[in-house]
Formats: C-alpha cells, sequence, structure tokens
C-alpha cells in the first residue's frame, strides 16, 4: 500500500499557479501532487524574490534543476541551496530537512566557477538567447511541434494548467472565425491531386531574432598565458554590443568581468569601474543598455510548458528541411567553440547504466527515479551514438584494429564496428540481420521482470551512409584477466557457453540459476550441444551466447543474436539432417531409416502447405527468427487447442464431473495424451518451449536428444505454418474492419509486429490479399505493403550505391539516385551536365565528372535492382511493374509518399519546398534540395513498468464498464509518465489520448481539451509531424475543440489532419472518409456536401453498403439534404441507413427506431413542402422552402460517433445472451450448493426488469448508452490495433463455447473497430465468461440525443448552418418540430 500514489480532492479541482505548469504536472497530476506540494520562497543570487511549490520527495539537486529552468533564474547556473545559512546536500530529499516547512526561505549560493561549468554557463546563455522555433527544430533534424504555429492566436487562459500558453478564449475563437469562414483551399478538397509540402510546416508566429549582440566570439588572446592561468582566467571573451562597442571579456572563477585589451594590445587587468558578475548576462546587461531592454523582453514573454520545450530523449527525424538552405540569421554565437569541447573523459556507459540498473526498487518512489535514471543514462548514450557514428563514418576516427574487413572503432567510451560478414549467415545481409537480432536480444533479456543478477551491456545500432554499425559500451574486464593469463576458465571470468569448457565454481551455479530463470521467462527449452572439442555442453540460451563475470562482479551476457526461435518458413528441409551426432552407427542407417527421418523432419506442416504457400524456401541471409510476439500468440493458441481436447478426451470418459469425483487415472491419462498431442515439453502439465538452436546450421546435438529435437523441429514448423494460416488472415481482416488500418510504411511495420509478423512476409501478405474476394476492399494495405516492399528493396541499392560515392559528391549522388528512382527513362547525362555548370558557377572547379560510377547509373538499370532485391526477398516477382507510373498507376502510389519513406529510413532530410514530378526530362530533385543525411538509430526502449500498468490496468477498467475508475487510473499514469519521461514517451501519448476521450465522456469538454492538446504535442514531438497517430490527435483536437464553441480551431485542425493523411498516404483510405464525415458536419453549404459524398463513396468502396460505417455516412448525407430542402434525395439516403441498421441490430433496436423516426420527419416534411408548394400555385415560386437543420449538440455527438469516442452497442440478443448465461450460472450454482455473490444476483434483476421495461426510461436509456459506450468506446487502444500500431497483448484465440453461444444468438458482437479474434480481452471476460453486469457510469454528454436524432428547424431555403454551429432561422422567426 506504501508504493500506491496518493489522492485528493475532488474530480475537478486544478491548480492554477504557474510553477505547477512549469513543473509538468497539470490537471491530469495535480491530485497526486497535492499531498505532497508545498510552496518555499527563494532569494539570493541576484534574482528577486518568488515563490515556488516544491515536492517532498523531491531531492535537493531536483529542486535546484526546477529552479534553474525558470524565468526568474535564467540563465544563471553553478549555484547551491541553502536553507538557515546551511548549505544543503544535494542527494538529500526535501521532506527529510530539519525546518523546511511551507512557507520557508531558501537562499541561492553561487558558487566558484572551475574551467568547465563556465564553458557550461556559457552554453546556457547562447541556448537561451538563440531562439527556437519549427524551422530550428528542422535545422537540426528534429520534429518540430507545429500546433503552436497552427493555433497562432492562441491566449494564456488561468484556468488550466497545462493551457497557458496553448489556451484561447472562446471570444478570440470567434474573432479569429471571420477569417476562417471561407472554403478551404482547394488542395485539400475532395478529388485534387495537388500535394503542396510547403503548408505541412507554416512559418513560425515567433517575431524575428532580436539583436542582443552583434557578435560574440573567443578573444584573439585566447587561451590564456601561463601566468594568467595562475591567477585564474579561464577564457577570453570578444564582444561587440547592438552599439557598436568592441569589448573583452574575462571568465574567471568568481564570475565574468571587462578586462582593458583591445584589438591590438593584450591587457588581462579588470577594466575600471567593471564588477565581478556571476552571471554573463549580468554583465551584458551593465555593458549594454540594448541588451539589458532586450533580455528583459525575453524574461519575461510567457513560458512554455516543459512537454514543448524540454528536449526530447530520443531524436525524431523530419525528413523535410527549412526552405533556405542557409541560415536565416547570423549565428552570432558559433565562434564560442563551446560546441568544440571535447569531453575531458570519455564516459563508462556500461557501468552508468548498470548503476542505473541497480537502483533499489522497494517503493514506488525508487521505482520512478530508477525508470527516469534509466531513460536518462540511455538517452545519452543514444546521442553518443549519433555523434560517434557520424564521426566515425566521416572518417575522423582511425581503426583500433588492423582488419580492413572488419573495423572495429573506439570513440567516445563507445565500440563500434561493423562486424564480420560470415558465410554461413549470409554475407552481408546476414551481418545486418545479426546487429539487429543482437539488439532484440538485449532487449528481451532487458525488459525480464526479477532478473537483478544478469546484466546487458547498452546497444544501440545506428545506420548512416549506407553502413551500418552496431555500437556497445565497453564490456569490463574480466575477473583475474590481468591476475594469471595461464589460470583456467572460471578464473579468466568465462563461466558459461560452448567455449567455457567443463568447471564448477559457485559463481557458475549463480549464473546458471540465472540463466535458467531467464529461460523459463522467454520460453527457452534446456537442452545439450555437443561442443567443438566432443564433450556435452548443457545451454539454456543459444549456442553463441557467453555468461562473463566481470572484474565488477557482475554476470554478463554476451551475443545474444539467436535467443529467439528459427524460422522454419526459411529453412531449407535438410538443414538438420545431420544435427543428431551419433558418430560412425549414424552414418550406417539403413535406406529405409533415411526415409523415416525425413518424414519426421516434414512433421509439423499442413497438409499441401508446400503447394499454397510456396514455403519453406531458403533466405537470403540465414538468420530468420521468430519474433517474441508470434511465439507468445502460438503458445496462447496452442493453450486453446490443448484446453479443447482435454474437454474432448474428458467428454469421451464420462464428462469432467465423473472423471474428477472418481479415483482412477482417466483424467491424468487424457492429460498426457494431449499433451503429447499439442507437444508440451511436459508430460503432466501444458508448458510450452523453444530450442533456439534447432535449424542452425554447423549444430550437433547428442544422441540423447534426438526426440527431444524432432519435437522442436515439429513445433518450430507449426509456429512457421501459424504465421501464414492465422495471423496473416487475422490482420487482413481486421483491416477489412477497421477504418484506422495503416496508413504507411511504419504502422503497417508496428501492426504485423504486434501480430508476430516478419517484414519478410510482406511478400505474401501481398499475395493474401491478392487472392482474396474483399482484394478491392483492401487496396489500401495493399498499396502500403506493394510501397514498403519497393522502398526497403530501394533502401538497400542505395546503401550499396552510397558505398562508393565520396563526401564532396554526396548531395549529387543522392540527388540523381531519387531521380533514377522517380523519372521514367531517366539517363545520366543531364544531372552531370547541371552538376558541371552549377559547380563552375560557384568557382568549384570543373564540377563532377561524369565518368564516376555513381554518376553511371541510370533509371532502368536501377528500377532492375530494385526488382531483383524485392524478388530475393519478399518473392514478388511483377508486381513493381516495369518503372514507377507503374506503381502510381495501378496500386495509387503517390510519389511524394515514396520520397517521404525513402527519407525517414535513409536518414536523407530534403528541403522544404513543392516539388514536380510530371517532368520526365528532368530530376524533380536537385543536388541543392539535399540538405543533409542524418544516421538512423535503434536502441533499446526502457520500460516504464508502473507507468504501463496504471495504463493497462485503465484500459481493463474501459473494458469492464468501470469508466470512473478508469479516470482515476489514467490520470494516475499521466501523472507516473511525467515523472519517469516527462511525458515524452509514445505510450504516454497514448495515455493522454485515452484520458481525454473518458474525460471528455464524463461531460469535462475543457479539460479533455486541454489533454489532448498535450497529446497532440507529444505525438510531434515523438513520432514526428506528419506521423499517423499524429493525424489522428488533430482529429480528436478538432472535436474537443468544437465541443467548445472553438470552431474555427476545430476546422484547422481536421484541414491539417486531412492534408497530413493526403501527404502520407493519399485519399484512398477509410481514415480520409472519417475526416471527411467530420469537416462536412463541420463546414458549410457545398462544402458539406463534397466532403460527405466523398466520404460515402470510401465508405461504401471499403465497407459495403450495409456496414455501420456507411449506415451512418448515409444519414448524415440525409441531414444535410434536409437542411438544402432536398427531402426526395434525403428520403433515398434515409432508406438505406434504415435498411443497414435493420440488418445489424434488427428491427427493434434503438438505432433502427430513430432512423424510422427521422425518415418518417423527413417524409412529413416532404409532404407539408408539396403541399405549400402546390397551394401558392406557379405565382409564388420563389417562396422559400423550409429546412431541417441540426443542432450543434446533434453535430458535436455525430462527430463523436464517427470518430470513435463513442460507440453503438452492436445487437440487443447479445444482451439476452448474457442474462441466459447469467441464469445458467445461477441455476448450475445452486445445483452445486455454492452461493453466489449478491452483485450477481441484483445485476441479475437489473437486467431482467430493463428487459420488461423495454428500454423506456431515461435513465436506463443513459446506462444503455453508457454500457455501449464502455463496452465499444476507445476499441482502438483497448481491442485492436490502430494505425499508429499502439495495442495491447495479442489475445488468445475464442473460446469454442463462446463461439457456439455467439452462433447461436446470430448476433455481430465485436464492434466496428473491434478486433474480431479478440475474444479474450477483459471486455469478454466481464460480459461472458464472467456473467456480471457492471453498473456503468452516469450519463456524460450534455445532448441525450443518440446521433439519429436531429431537432427539425424549418428555415429559409437561403440560409445555413453557420460555422460556429448556430442553426439558421426561419424568415418569420418561427421553429416548428
Amino acid at each position: 500500500m506504501k508504493d500506491k500514489v496518493k489522492k485528493g480532492g475532488g474530480r475537478n479541482q486544478v491548480k492554477t499557479d504557474t510553477n505547477s505548469m512549469q513543473d509538468g504536472h497539470d490537471a491530469v497530476g495535480v491530485q497526486h501532487d497535492e499531498v505532497t506540494l508545498f510552496p518555499v520562497k527563494i532569494q539570493g543570487a541576484g534574482v528577486e524574490p518568488f515563490e515556488l511549490q516544491v515536492h517532498g520527495f523531491w531531492l535537493v539537486q531536483d529542486a535546484l534543476v526546477n529552479l534553474l529552468s525558470k524565468n526568474e533564474v535564467r540563465p544563471r547556473s553553478n549555484l547551491s541551496l541553502a536553507l538557515a545559512g546551511t548549505n544543503l546536500d544535494p542527494h538529500a530529499e526535501l521532506q527529510s530537512l530539519k525546518g523546511l516547512k511551507a512557507g520557508a526561505v531558501i537562499r541561492l549560493v553561487e558558487e566558484p566557477y572551475t574551467s568547465h561549468s563556465a564553458r557550461l554557463h556559457l552554453a546556457r546563455v547562447v541556448e537561451m538567447l538563440r531562439t527556437s522555433g519549427p524551422q530550428d527544430a528542422l535545422r537540426e533534424g528534429c520534429s518540430p511541434s507545429v500546433l503552436e504555429t497552427l493555433t497562432h492566436t492562441l491566449m494564456p487562459d488561468s484556468s488550466l494548467p497545462n493551457g497557458k500558453n496553448l489556451k484561447r478564449s472562446l471570444s478570440n475563437a470567434k474573432a479569429e472565425s471571420t477569417n476562417q469562414d471561407g472554403a478551404p483551399p482547394e488542395y485539400l478538397l475532395p478529388g485534387s491531386s495537388e500535394r503542396p509540402l510547403m503548408a505541412l510546416l507554416p512559418h513560425s508566429s515567433q517575431s524575428e531574432t532580436n539583436n542582443y549582440l552583434k557578435d560574440m566570439s573567443l578573444s584573439c588572446w585566447n587561451p590564456p598565458p601561463g601566468h594568467r592561468k595562475l591567477q585564474g582566467d579561464f577564457l577570453y571573451i570578444s564582444i561587440v554590443t547592438a552599439e557598436g562597442r568592441r569589448c573583452d571579456v574575462t571568465s574567471c572563477p568568481k564570475g565574468f568581468f571587462l578586462n582593458r585589451s583591445t584589438e591590438d594590445a593584450f591587457d588581462p587587468r579588470p577594466a575600471q569601474s567593471s564588477p565581478v558578475c556571476h552571471c554573463f548576462t549580468d554583465l551584458l546587461c551593465h555593458i549594454s543598455p540594448a541588451f539589458k531592454q532586450s533580455f528583459t523582453t525575453l524574461k519575461n514573454r510567457p513560458s512554455q510548458p516543459p512537454v514543448e520545450v524540454v528536449p526530447t530523449p530520443y531524436p525524431t527525424l523530419s525528413w523535410l528541411g527549412p526552405p533556405c538552405s542557409s541560415r536565416a540569421h547570423r549565428n552570432t554565437f558559433s565562434r564560442l567553440g563551446l560546441d568544440e569541447q571535447a569531453v575531458a573523459q570519455a564516459p563508462d556507459w556500461n557501468e552508468e547504466l548498470q548503476v542505473a540498473r541497480d537502483l533499489p526498487q522497494g517503493s514506488l518512489e525508487e521505482r520512478l527515479q530508477r525508470d527516469r535514471a534509466l531513460i536518462q543514462v540511455n538517452s545519452a548514450f543514444v546521442r553518443a551514438v549519433l555523434q560517434g557514428a557520424e564521426t566515425v563514418i566521416d572518417g575522423f576516427v582511425e581503426p583500433a584494429n588492423g582488419n580492413p574487413e572488419d573495423p572495429a572503432f573506439l570513440w567516445g567510451g563507445l565500440f563500434m564496428s561493423q562486424g564480420a560478414a560470415s558465410a554461413v549467415f549470409g554475407g552481408e545481409r546476414g551481418r545486418r540481420a545479426a546487429q539487429r537480432l543482437e539488439l532484440k536480444g538485449v532487449q528481451a533479456y532487458s525488459e525480464l521482470e526479477g532478473l537483478q543478477g544478469l546484466h546487458t551491456l547498452p546497444t544501440a545500432v545506428v545506420d548512416y551512409r549506407g553502413v551500418r554499425l552496431s555500437t556497445q559500451g565497453l564490456a569490463p574486464r574480466l575477473e583475474g584477466s590481468e591476475q594469471d593469463q595461464e589460470a583456467s576458465p572460471p578464473s579468466r571470468g568465462l563461466l558459461y557457453g560452448v567455449n567455457a569448457g567443463p568447471q564448477e565454481s559457485p559463481q557458475r551455479r549463480q549464473l546458471l540459476s540465472l540463466l535458467a530463470h531467464s529461460a523459463k521467462s522467454l520460453s527457452i527449452q534446456r537442452h545439450t550441444v555437443v561442443a567443438p572439442h566432443g564433450h556435452q555442453v548443457p545451454l539454456f540460451t543459444a549456442v553463441d551466447a557467453q555468461g562473463l563475470l566481470g572484474a565488477d562482479g557482475r554476470f554478463y551476457l554476451l551475443d545474444v543474436f539467436r535467443t529467439f526461435p528459427a524460422d522454419a518458413n526459411f529453412c531449407s528441409e535438410g538443414v538438420t539432417q545431420n544435427q543428431t551426432a551419433n558418430g560412425d552407427e549414424e552414418g550406417s542407417n539403413s535406406c529405409k531409416e533415411d526415409e523415416e527421418k525425413m518424414s519426421c523432419e516434414k512433421e509439423g506442416w499442413p497438409e499441401n502447405y508446400k503447394e499454397t504457400s510456396g514455403l519453406p524456401k531458403k533466405f537470403s541471409h540465414g538468420l530468420c527468427r521468430l519474433r517474441p510476439e508470434l511465439v507468445q500468440a502460438f503458445i496462447q493458441h496452442k493453450h486453446c487447442q490443448f484446453s479443447q481436447r482435454v474437454k474432448e478426451k474428458l467428454d469421451e470418459n464420462g464428462g469432467f464431473e465423473e472423471c474428477a469425483t472418481a479415483r482412477d487415472s482417466r483424467a491424468t491419462d487424457a492429460v498426457r495424451a494431449v499433451c503429447e498431442e499439442v507437444g508440451s515439453v511436459s508430460h503432466i502439465i501444458f508448458e510450452m518451449r523453444f530450442n533456439p538452436n534447432v535449424f542452425s546450421p554447423g549444430i550437433n546435438f547428442p544422441p540423447s536428444e534426438e526426440a527431444a529435437t524432432k519435437l522442436q523441429e515439429r513445433l518450430l514448423r507449426e509456429a512457421a505454418a501459424f504465421i501464414i494460416t492465422h495471423q496473416i488472415p487475422e490482420f487482413l481482416q481486421f483491416c477489412l474492419q477497421s477504418n484506422e488500418a495503416p496508413m504507411d510504411g511504419a504502422s503497417l511495420k508496428q501492426a504485423l509486429h504486434l501480430r508476430g509478423i516478419n517484414l519478410r512476409y510482406l511478400g505474401h501478405v501481398v499475395k493474401a490479399i491478392s487472392q482474396s474476394e474483399h482484394k478491392e476492399r483492401l487496396r489500401h494495405i495493399l498499396r502500403t505493403a506493394i510501397g514498403d516492399i519497393f522502398i526497403r528493396s530501394t533502401r538497400r541499392v542505395f546503401n550499396n550505391f552510397l558505398q562508393g560515392v565520396d563526401v564532396p559528391n554526396l548531395a549529387a549522388a543522392v540527388s540523381h539516385f531519387l531521380g533514377c528512382l522517380l523519372v521514367p527513362h531517366f539517363s545520366a547525362s543531364p544531372v552531370g551536365e547541371e552538376t558541371k555548370k552549377k559547380s563552375r558557377r560557384r568557382g568549384r572547379g570543373a564540377g563532377t565528372s561524369e565518368n564516376t560510377p555513381w554518376s553511371m547509373l541510370t533509371g532502368a538499370e536501377l528500377w532492375n535492382l530494385v526488382c531483383q532485391d524485392a524478388v530475393e526477398t519478399y518473392d514478388i516477382s511483377d508486381s513493381l511493374g516495369l518503372g514507377p507510373n507503374h506503381l502510381v498507376e495501378h496500386y495509387g502510389l503517390q510519389k511524394i509518399s515514396l520520397i517521404r519513406e525513402f527519407c525517414l529510413k535513409t536518414g536523407v532530410q530534403l528541403r522544404l519546398r513543392d516539388y514536380v514530378f510530371d517532368n520526365v526530362n528532368k530530376a524533380p530533385i536537385g543536388p541543392d534540395d539535399v540538405l543533409n543525411i542524418f544516421p538512423v538509430v535503434k536502441h533499446i526502449q526502457m520500460p516504464i513498468a508502473d507507468a504501463s500498468k496504471a495504463f493497462n490496468a485503465a484500459k481493463n477498467s474501459i473494458q469492464k464498464g468501470l469508466l470512473v475508475q478508469a479516470h482515476e487510473q489514467l490520470k494516475e499514469a499521466a501523472y507516473l509518465f511525467d515523472r519517469a519521461c516527462d511525458d515524452l514517451h509514445p505510450e504516454a501519448c497514448h495515455c493522454h489520448s485515452l484520458l481525454a476521450k473518458v474525460t471528455y465522456l464524463q461531460g469535462k469538454a475543457a479539460e479533455a481539451r486541454s489533454v489532448q492538446l498535450k497529446a497532440v504535442v507529444i505525438s510531434e514531438r515523438v513520432l514526428g509531424f506528419d506521423h499517423p497517430n499524429t493525424i489522428q490527435q488533430y482529429a480528436l483536437l478538432g472535436v474537443y475543440a468544437y465541443a467548445g464553441g472553438e470552431t474555427a480551431l476545430a476546422q484547422k485542425c481536421l484541414l491539417r489532419a486531412r492534408l497530413l493523411m493526403l501527404t502520407v498516404h493519399g485519399e484512398d483510405h477509410p481514415y480520409t472518409a472519417t475526416l471527411d464525415n467530420c469537416l462536412g458536419l463541420m463546414l458549410t453549404e457545398d462544402q458539406t456536401g463534397q466532403f460527405l459524398k466523398n466520404a460515402l463513396k470510401l465508405n461504401t468502396s471499403f465497407f459495403g453498403p450495409t456496414d455501420l460505417h456507411t449506415a451512418l455516412n448515409q444519414h448524415l448525407l440525409a441531414q444535410w439534404m434536409c437542411s438544402k430542402g432536398d427531402y426526395r434525395g434525403a428520403m433515398t439516403r434515409e432508406k438505406e441507413a434504415l435498411y443497414a441498421f435493420t440488418l445489424l441490430f434488427g428491427e427493434d433496436h434503438p438505432q433502427t427506431c430513430c432512423s424510422k423516426e427521422f425518415l418518417s420527419t423527413i417524409t412529413k416534411q416532404a409532404v407539408k413542402v408539396e403541399r405549400t408548394l402546390r397551394q401558392a400555385g406557379a405565382d409564388c415560386t420563389e417562396q422559400a422552402v423550409e429546412c431541417l437543420s441540426p443542432t450543434s449538440d446533434t453535430i458535436l455527438e455525430q462527430m463523436v460517433l464517427v470518430l470513435g469516442i463513442r460507440r453503438i452497442t452492436r445487437s440487443d440478443r447479445f444482451q439476452e445472451y448474457k442474462k441466459k448465461h447469467l441464469e445458467k450460472k445461477l441455476a448450475a450454482a445452486k445445483e452445486l450448493g455454492f452461493k453466489l455473490p449478491m452483485e450477481l444476483q441484483v445485476s441479475d434483476t437489473g437486467c431482467r426488469k430493463e428487459a420488461e421495461d423495454g428500454g423506456n426510461s431515461a435513465d436506463e436509456k443513459n446506462s444503455e448508452r453508457e454500457q455501449a459506450l464502455v463496452e465499444d468506446t476507445l476499441a482502438e487502444s483497448a481491442a485492436s490495433v490502430l494505425a499508429n500500431g499502439h495495442a495491447p497483448e495479442q489475445a488468445d484465440e475464442e473460446k469454442a463455447d463462446v463461439d457456439k453461444a455467439r452462433e447461436g444468438a446470430g448476433a455481430r458482437v465485436q464492434t466496428a473497430a473491434e478486433d474480431p479474434k479478440q475474444s479474450d480481452s477483459g471486455e469478454k471476460k466481464g460480459e461472458i465468461n464472467g456473467g456480471v453486469n457492471v453498473i456503468p457510469s452516469p450519463p456524460v454528454l450534455k445532448s441525450k440525443l443518440t446521433w439519429a436524432d436531429v431537432v427539425s428547424k424549418p428555415t429559409n431555403g437561403t440560409g445555413s448552418k453557420e460555422a460556429n454551429g448556430v442553426d439558421s432561422v426561419t424568415a418569420n422567426g418561427a421553429a416548428e418540430e
């Protein structure tokens, strides 16, 4: 109980203090903060006294770091804290300090500088003076947050802490709407083929850079001479103020002062009347009045929340750079040389990581500090890896070894190598696969819970300029390695592995115990192999792994790249023929025994598997391994088979009750038989483990392992076939039902990996779609898969292409490569001539020679290379066609989308401008458009265990119907994410998005908007400004903004989401229909019809005419036609919607009834209008036609349903099944003499009462709607895979009894966005197996209408629905029902 975060206050309590926003604790974490939050007064160090909110659990150094980020203190540094005249220990907790209480005075104490801290202070000053905006983020290759530029009229608001600089008042929104009521740009209208890039990243709203100083650089008298060093001079700085005054400044331990040096004479003595200032800006204010004025303005500007200014833990690559390749202004501070200062001592990355991992985890506070420390260390390690990769590959570091084929480099405490290319693993492709798999193995061992004694080295894999480097922290020396080189292996530290030799020691036993524990968690089977020297070695890992005892006393596990079992689909059938070593006796087997052995090897493949799938076959490298997600899914699948077969066996022997009560071995025999049948490694319980060395070439097993090896071969074949027979069809079934299917290569990769499908199966995904009867409905997945195959094959060709390019020609080579890739029949001569002309014009000599190998590449040659790689890797023969135009015409791929994917995968950054790809004679991308090539890094993801557990618990609560409890758990999770990683984590983004939805559904739209704003910023900064998740977050923000009356902001958010959607994928995607429906509800006049008609066209083509998406779309279009007076067309549309609802839900479902009522309203209104026109006669043709217009509440309700925030219960028959199931449970309990809890009986009574009343009561209707909400709301986070790939664990296969029950009920249970295979989720456990009806939360929306309800208001034919949702009135001002 001590670990739980305490809560306090009501649900709506929020702090309005500015400091709470700066601390990063917004409305979602305030309740947790109030318990330990108290104010203290800060004085001293030349700052104006101010109040600071601190937490009792903070360390003194945490409070100091928080202080240094305040505008009142910045840019001061090198300070310490003192209480009552005593300096505080930086590692002491505030709550442990005597005399520290609310209102206490803490003084800032200026500490003397060192040479290093003085440079850090200058760097801090430079960072503050240098403006930061989207263009600056682009220049550094980081993904910017463009939300501030999108909402440039946002004003501070004190109602919500994290929205102070983002929240905009309603009046400002209405004022802005006058400029936003015009039609959207033409390139955003349905059917437009224009894809402008300039609109993706709008210019920053911040003013131009203030001229604080004309120049600041190191003085020509730097470094200080020896006699001045002895007097404390660190460095000399030359300054030219805005007034034109030139000064020289000396840095010393006490601070900074003016000296008497000039350009011609060196005089280090202090100038007259020059103070010694501890802060450099204080001295600048004393020197320059202009600087003082500008600096005061800078300090007084509104501060941004930490989520916008704190650096992201890991870099987020932006594929577009600033429009101007040169700097927009002079970098005044570039000549200080602060960035060029090398680290005096390379950090020991391994020691730092292991120290962080060894931190205590007893309490929640300790675990949060440990998680934060791990993220900080890993973040610094990854940034060092990026810098080291550029330094090494650019040629600034000499190899540490003399092997030119496998050079190794030591830089900054890092060991970097390409790895040796082994013919056994497949050459270069195998080397890259080994580096990637090593990272995955390290990730797997790092995530094991309860295993503190087994360590792995910090590891990352980085790709730069076509070269892949594997980077690790330096391993500690082995125990006893320096003392005795001739000693036995135990004393040299090698305790485990095939090369360790037979040995016995306490350390080895301890290591084996750790490895046994890890093998159980990773489902690895203990096995024995024959070592090279002939002795047998028991293993808990792959044969390559080595267990070491370092000099630091820690156990290390290295070479874990074959941790996961082999993929039998890509192993030749004869690879295991000689794996069982049996000496000469094995070679004397008869031909009959060989045939029997071959038949045993093929055991496990489904019937006709080779003919239908073309598998197994040989792959381009020999390191094809199954993903851990696939292993877990296969184990769950096997467990379902085990349970079903045991049930069948027991039924054959008289049933479960008889076998359980009888005192014989029938039950035990049944379990044993089924264990052998399903392949369990245990004969008495279900246990599934895998041998990672099976199907690995060059590994021999002793004869005693022959039976176990055959069983493992069978299991691995079944697991490999499971991908083709189950996982790929399940993925396609999800895509058929979801409007949030993958949009680009990254989301496709995430969705496939969540189901354990490796990317080498992309060709099989394409084949499955091509052979499917729903090929047309899956065209967006086919398009994405073909595009990803094309780009991945292109990247491999590009990596080889860059190997022969010199650094001066990189931009021209990349431009030439892209020209060959995008332009059909591209020739080499135009690029060479153009480059030569430009080079001569710039005075760079004769330019690029045309006979260089890279310049001779043609478009046809490149296309052949790409197609050849696609055939070898994905078995795609003619799907890519003869050129890029085939992809565009046949699959609907966009060249701009292909360029985006290529840049994100290779690290290339292009200039932000509009490109023309239609000119077949000229390259669309010139050398000047290639701005940079950034390293692309893969690294370990440090888990945030407590926050993730709270987040998953909240999703389970939502599935069970406990919205209030889920809201509290989500707030706790958001608070924990903020404590651990400052919310800059992908899972934190999903948590905030889910919290915003639940908050909105509880009726708190303003708070939901505030939380969603944060989710958008996190998604932009962590995932990317054009990531599919960012698109969805913008759409949700538009709904919450509309709920608060900010129609202009809502329109801009939705239009930006559509712009990003068009760039990333194109218009032909189900989610485009979702955005178009929302825009159609929000825009006016013809724009509404244009977007709604396009959405209906897309929904019909993707889901069919009778799907829920299409039915809702038909109703929205009918509603719009009513507002235009076209009742005949509206009746046609609503009839289609009614037919779909009747087919989906039945005639008695509330939604069907609502549709009937609305159709009746339309019919009556049409008759009324027709009668009025007849009575008026021919002379009154200009009389206004009365129209039906929806209210703003109805529009909001409809957008909530369109985006999936609220969903519709699928069928009342499912509720009837639940009641019948509960009745059976009660009857069975009564028969067995059990007494069920009172809640079940009460729930049963409630169900019966609701059934008898028919749901007529308003409260019961609301409860039903709420139950539908909690069953189906946010299914994208809890029961399905989103386009961004975030989803919980793969669920088990459907239970047989549940299947039968559902089939008997004749109802579709799954929601529109729910995965039909996910039957073991929390929702169905609670509703079917549990049989417990959860009392839902109270109704949450202001409007009690369903989406089909419309308030009928006759309006003038010329009237229209306003942009802010206000309905037009009739000519006489009367409103009729």
